[in-house]
């Protein structure tokens, strides 16, 4: 039987997952984090993206996508304190465009009465849910 740890991810909204899993890749700020049974403990901020869950009964990852948050690593738990969470298989890839395309209109047309940052981070969030779409095609086929 392989090794595992409990992974709890939650928003502020709900729990979206709770359970083992072999191994949890989360995004760290400063690149991906490989977290493994027994992992050191850790805390850290975690940036727009894809939490891959490899669970030991199946054979696909499970992926959640994450807008930012803490990431809290225990020798038996791991636990991803998101901002927003939402599984992969619930994220919409039309409103997700359409989210990148009006905060790439309000970069470039400055005088818009959107706030620059605002704009820039709800760029950056669009441009993670995309890839964490990407990433749950490329795991399905």
């Amino acid at each position: 039987m392989a090794m595992t740890v409990h992974v709890d991810v939650v928003s502020a909204e709900e729990q979206i997952f709770s359970g083992v899993a072999e191994v949890v890749v989360v995004p760290g700020e400063m690149g991906e984090l490989g977290i493994y049974p027994g992992h050191t403990a850790l805390m850290t901020r975690i940036k727009p993206g894809a939490v891959r869950i490899k669970r030991p009964d199946q054979e696909q990852e499970e992926l959640i996508y994450v807008s930012g948050g803490m990431l809290e690593v225990q020798p038996s738990v791991v636990t991803v304190l998101a901002d927003t969470a939402i599984r992969g298989h619930d994220l919409d890839e039309a409103r997700a465009l359409e989210a990148k395309q009006a905060a790439e209109e309000a970069i470039k047309n400055r005088t818009s009465d959107i706030d620059y940052a605002q704009a820039q981070a709800e760029l950056a969030e669009a441009i993670a849910q995309l890839r964490a779409i990407q990433q749950l095609r490329k795991h399905t086929h």
